[in-house]
């Protein structure tokens, strides 16, 4: 088992300003959550707060490149280094964002450990929007928080894509992403550049279990991965409370078994949990459904009996007996996109300093080779049953400008959300 460490990275930097007059509140959400009693609930540790630097848009216009840029590539090192000390105590971090803008701190902080390992580490995305945003799809960028994936992917502009002159963090055919719309903008360039995703459709149909096991099973050839979640994978009927709503998302029961089922191996390195807004959450309540389910589907990462990956020196490696191994990934056009690679199991120390390693084998015996994630036999969790018989809460905060129930277009992706000001801090895209 691992102990969790919770880390505040309350940056909004990479978002548009919901008015004029405004900053975005997803700053607050970690200290909102933790009024919940988020970490005495699950026993971990308190990593502390990243302060990000102050949100000032200034005189930005379209065709800047993104907005904040330089503060967001400062901040992410910082973060990457936070990121990195917590997974070389033996600890499981839990970032409390903050907008997705995050995400690429903890890419730096993955592809800095990937290097120091000698293998590839994954990413699973799980986010209502694909983040895809990008110089070859769009006229023009600005919040990194609609950028996201498609800058920890190496697209996009080089002082973000490229930090410490590591480009990509994440390999294409290393990220999974789900939870996605059906009719997200950009689905078919996630197709056309090889990353495989499930939509809310194929989600639900599969249902969240098998389709966290689907998820792990595309990143055979990954020495761990990742977890990013935007809280507004969840529809906006149960979750209002984030700055760009998108009707078709999942219910809390569905995310609580989903987080379960991929934190339920030691190769899963951390979670990181983003834009959920406090400004439209005056009660409390919608904090508190969060809280409710990251205790129970974090429940496997402090289950006994199940030890970290680790790296320990000896005089010689252990030699793997003969095993059966998962073929490679096949892509859209059933060209092979990853091979076998023998790489060492995920290691918890020396994570910013690469040196070489030998490994010890942690777990279940290896029935996927080498370096391949295994997936360990674990005792049940019980998990919190969905809520049935009430009612769901309606969204709260400002109108729709046209009282039909639609949002206006918006600070993260341009998409729906809470409503934008005018002038040049506004038109951040």
């Amino acid at each position: 088992m691992r102990r969790i460490a919770v880390l505040d990275a309350p940056s909004n930097l990479g978002l548009r300003p919901p008015t004029g007059t405004s900053v975005p509140g997803c700053a607050k959400a970690p200290g909102a959550l933790r009024d919940h009693d988020l970490i005495a609930r699950l026993n971990a540790r308190d990593a502390g707060c990243l302060t990000p630097p102050r949100y000032d848009p200034g005189d930005w216009r379209p065709g800047d490149g993104v907005c904040h840029a330089g503060s967001i590539a400062s901040y992410s090192m910082l973060l990457a280094d936070r990121v990195g000390t917590i997974i070389d105590r033996g600890e499981f971090p839990l970032v409390l964002g903050g907008d997705c803008s995050i995400l690429l701190g903890s890419a730096l902080a993955m592809h800095r450990l990937g290097e120091a390992v000698g293998g590839r580490v994954g990413l699973v995305f799980v986010d209502g929007h694909s983040d895809f945003r990008h110089p070859g799809n769009a006229s023009y960028v600005g919040a990194a928080a609609g950028e996201d994936l498609a800058l920890v992917t190496g697209r996009g502009q080089a002082d973000l894509a490229a930090i410490e002159g590591r480009r990509p963090y994440f390999r294409d055919i290393d990220v999974v992403v789900l939870g996605i719309r059906a009719h997200d903008e950009y689905r078919l360039d996630l197709q056309a550049a090889g990353i495989v995703t499930r939509p809310v459709p194929a989600l639900r149909a599969e249902g969240a279990a098998r389709t966290a096991q689907w998820a792990h099973d595309q990143l055979t050839d990954c020495v761990g991965y990742w977890v990013h979640v935007d809280v507004d994978v969840l529809d906006p009927a149960v979750m209002p409370a984030v700055d760009a709503p998108d009707p078709g998302g999942i219910a809390f029961a569905e995310l609580e078994l989903l987080l379960a089922g991929l934190v339920d191996t030691p190769h899963c390195l951390g979670v990181e949990v983003t834009v959920f807004d406090p400004d439209y959450d005056p009660d409390g309540a919608y904090a508190a459904e969060i809280v409710g389910t990251l205790v129970a589907g974090l429940t496997p990462v402090t289950t006994p009996d199940v030890a970290p990956p680790r790296l320990v020196p000896s005089a010689t490696p252990a030699v793997p007996g003969p095993v059966a191994v998962p073929g490679p990934r096949v892509g859209p056009t059933g060209a092979s996109t990853g091979g076998s690679r023998d790489v060492p199991p995920l290691g918890l120390t020396g994570f910013s300093r690469p040196s070489p390693v030998v490994t010890e084998p942690v777990g279940p015996p290896a029935s996927a080779g080498p370096g391949r994630l295994r997936r360990p036999t674990m005792p049940a969790v019980e998990l919190r049953p969905a809520e049935t018989g009430s009612p769901l809460r309606p969204p709260v905060g400002p109108p729709s400008v046209d009282g039909s129930g639609a949002v206006e277009p918006g600070p993260e992706h341009d998409k729906p959300n809470r409503g934008a000001g005018t002038g040049s801090a506004a038109e951040i895209a």
